[in-house]
């Protein structure tokens, strides 16, 4: 990975895909956008104490899926991670 990558512009072309994904997200769990943000940000906070990860590769899912008791939304997150963070202690 490069070090410039930290530092490079998203073309608004990827900000528009990056909405459109998480409005698509939200609109097939029945919650806000806001919520669904809430959530993509809360997991890229938690994850990236242990690992680095690519933030702008990550991909969340809401789907629908087949159990026991029922139909219920299944969430599914794709986060590409670049290292494994190591702890001295």
């Amino acid at each position: 990975m490069k070090l410039m990558d930290f530092f490079r512009k998203k073309s608004s072309r990827d900000i528009a895909r990056d909405r459109l994904k998480l409005l698509l997200v939200s609109d097939r769990a029945s919650c806000s956008t806001q919520i669904m943000e809430s959530i993509k940000n809360d997991m890229i906070q938690v994850i990236s104490k242990y690992m680095v990860i690519d933030t702008e590769g990550l991909d969340i899912q809401i789907t629908m899926a087949e159990s026991e008791n029922g139909t219920l939304p299944v969430l599914f997150a794709n986060i590409p991670i670049r290292d494994i963070k190591t702890t001295e202690k």
